[in-house]
């Protein structure tokens, strides 16, 4: 047994104990080496130990191990599929904190079609709420690339974004209703499928986004809409990212609100793909510098989406903000352009260590920030490679960069502390944000103690410390240490 699980029995024996009642043999996992994928973030970043992860089936459930947690000042990493960007779902290497995993609270309570709601409990995979959503002909659309293993209470608890934001709004805006247990084991019964509710404060708001620390999500009521018949699905050549944010402005005058997503790319990334992902072809015979992945879609079914698309495209043209262009002519060519778009993650990871900033800045002020930080970084780093995609729509870019020489075994490499520095920097200097869509969780709590206002910093601490005095729900996370006192 490794030493972080063995010299933490004794304190955790009674806990364990109690919660073992509540769960069931079937509900807890203690042997080492069935432990092993839930300490670690799937980036392998960061590793943590813990003595226990509690596996529930139910929010009583959650609620009574919540309860006894509290009750022995016993540590809670609130956990769903474990597919985080920033290390918030792992345990820490104390050894002392239980890992609380929603996984087996996967049921569809209820297809409310009539309503345009879905209500699912947290553990549910993300790919299953979209087809149960399908097969009532609706549409959840929070999409991701981490959807068919990623958890709807992970995606709720850090506020996910994703390909559909820029029609559908982040996941906070996919919220209806939630069901919370508290840090004291109380359960706050908010699944309401209301549009209207003006009786107080917006609960579910404090909740979403908050990774775990203020309570754990158990279900959530969210909000679907009607299925799209028709897509339009095309990959384009543009000169530069303002050829771009003219092109989205263009399409938005001509084509309204069926724009669901607008992802911009740069060559290198194609490229990377290309290298790493088999099966993926260049859509273009000859390399462009950038280019979009735009789609629009109608749940008409009529298919005039296509006229208007390719009016607006001829005047793009013309004015020269689209240089090539590839239009899926099937559900097969629309996958394969997409897949270009969603590799890019996984296609990094074979190039080394990749520092990684999911930011985000206006959208018209992305043509002056992506030079601007791309300086910036050449300057500290020569040689730097920019690995740059992301919502373009919204305003949201995945920066990464490659620093010759940084190794993943090396922790201050890891760290990148100076890296990202040099970025968050510039995105600040615009007015954005360092965390869009990807949350806090352990790698940027640095930065939120370094960017964040004062004020802003004494209202979350106020918050954490009235809904959780001992500090007990995901301790080390979102909060600068010493705001967890």
């Amino acid at each position: 047994m490794p030493k972080s699980i063995r010299s933490t029995t004794a304190r955790a024996a009674a806990p364990l104990d109690r919660i073992r009642q509540v769960v069931g043999a079937q509900g807890i996992i203690t042997d080492a080496a069935d432990l092993e994928p839930y300490i670690v973030d799937w980036r392998g970043f960061y590793r943590g130990a813990t003595p226990a992860v509690v596996r529930p089936s139910s929010t009583r459930e959650v609620a009574q191990v919540v309860k006894i947690c509290a009750e022995t000042r016993t540590p809670i990493v609130p956990q769903g599929g474990n597919t985080g960007m920033c290390g918030g779902a792992t345990p820490s290497a104390n050894g002392d904190e239980i890992v609380l995993s929603l996984g087996r609270m996967n049921r569809i309570r209820e297809v409310d079609a009539l309503n345009n709601t879905v209500t699912a409990e947290a553990g549910c995979i993300l790919a299953n709420v979209q087809q149960a959503a399908l097969e009532a002909d609706r549409l959840f659309p929070l999409s991701l690339g981490a959807e068919g293993s990623c958890q709807i209470g992970g995606n709720l608890a850090t506020n996910a974004g994703g390909v559909n934001v820029l029609r559908y709004g982040n996941a906070r805006e996919l919220v209806l209703g939630l069901e919370v247990v508290l840090p004291d084991g109380r359960v706050m019964e908010g699944l309401r499928g209301l549009r209207k509710d003006n009786t107080g404060y917006d609960l579910k708001d404090i909740f979403v986004g908050s990774e775990g620390t203020l309570g754990v999500i158990t279900a959530a009521v969210l909000k679907l809409y009607p299925k799209p018949r028709t897509f339009v699905t095309a990959f384009a050549a543009v000169p530069d990212p303002a050829a771009a944010v003219s092109l989205l402005g263009l399409l938005r005058g001509e084509c309204g609100e069926s724009i669901s997503a607008f992802e911009l790319i740069s060559r290198l990334c194609v490229e990377i793909v290309l290298k790493h992902i088999p099966g993926t072809r260049d859509p273009f015979p000859a390399a462009h510098r950038w280019y979009v992945l735009v789609e629009l879609s109608d749940a008409s079914g009529e298919g005039a989406l296509h006229a208007v698309f390719e009016r607006a495209m001829a005047r793009a043209v013309e004015r020269e903000l689209v240089l090539d262009a590839v239009v899926a002519g099937s559900e097969s060519q629309r996958q394969s352009l997409w897949r270009i778009r969603e590799s890019i993650p996984e296609a990094s990871r074979d190039e080394g260590i990749l520092y990684r900033h999911d930011i985000s800045v206006s959208v018209s002020r992305i043509p002056d920030f992506i030079p601007t930080a791309a300086a910036a970084l050449e300057k500290s780093f020569p040689g730097v490679r920019i690995i740059c995609f992301g919502h373009l729509g919204d305003g949201n870019l995945h920066y990464n960069a490659f620093v010759a020489g940084r190794r993943r075994d090396n922790p201050d490499d890891r760290a990148a502390t100076d890296v990202n520095r040099v970025v968050h920097d510039v995105v600040q200097r615009f007015g954005g944000s360092f965390s869009a869509e990807h949350g806090i969780g352990q790698s940027k709590r640095g930065e939120l103690a370094h960017y964040k206002s004062a004020v802003e910093i004494e209202l979350m601490r106020a918050l954490k410390h009235a809904l959780d005095p001992h500090g007990i729900m995901n301790p080390g996370k979102v909060l600068p240490s010493s705001m967890q006192e």
